[in-house]
């Protein structure tokens, strides 16, 4: 039977993964602060409205923007209003779901949305939400939030 006699001092091989999960809380906290940032896509003033349901933004949406002066924008990308069938076909043509969501501004003409949803239904899009913000009704002491589509 054999004994070693004295220490032998070696390297410590186990990780330490205190540092590591310190750095991924930290990015986890800048990526929860920074990302409803990222979504605020073009400034419109949405009309608000009473019954409305709340549905969160995401990126997989394809967002139509019209902006009080008839400008539209397709996931936030500025185009022509001639181009918005050929646009949204392309921007539709990998995604499953054919879905569009609109967002216009109160201060745009009735007409101009519209011819959108035309020029959506001739692209052959069937589903379309309207973006609006939360009014508080009178009497409710809810908060009032924004986003909701009907």
């Amino acid at each position: 039977m054999a004994m070693s006699m004295g220490t032998k001092a070696g390297v410590k091989s186990d990780i330490n993964v205190t540092p590591l999960v310190d750095v991924m809380l930290v990015l986890l906290i800048i990526m929860m602060i920074v990302a409803p940032l990222l979504q605020q896509g073009v400034p419109v003033t949405l009309p608000r409205a009473i019954n409305t349901a709340e549905k969160p933004e995401t990126q997989d949406q394809t967002v139509v923007a019209i902006t009080a002066d008839k400008r539209f924008f397709v996931n936030a990308v500025q185009i022509q209003a001639g181009d918005l069938r050929r646009r949204i076909e392309d921007v539709l043509e990998s995604k499953k779901e054919r879905i569009v969501i609109i967002k216009a501004d109160e201060d745009v003409e009735y007409g101009t949305v519209m011819e959108a949803m035309d020029e959506l239904r001739a692209s052959g899009i069937e589903d379309m939400g309207l973006i609006t913000e939360t009014r508080r009704a009178a009497g409710a002491a809810g908060a009032a939030g924004a986003g909701g589509g009907n």
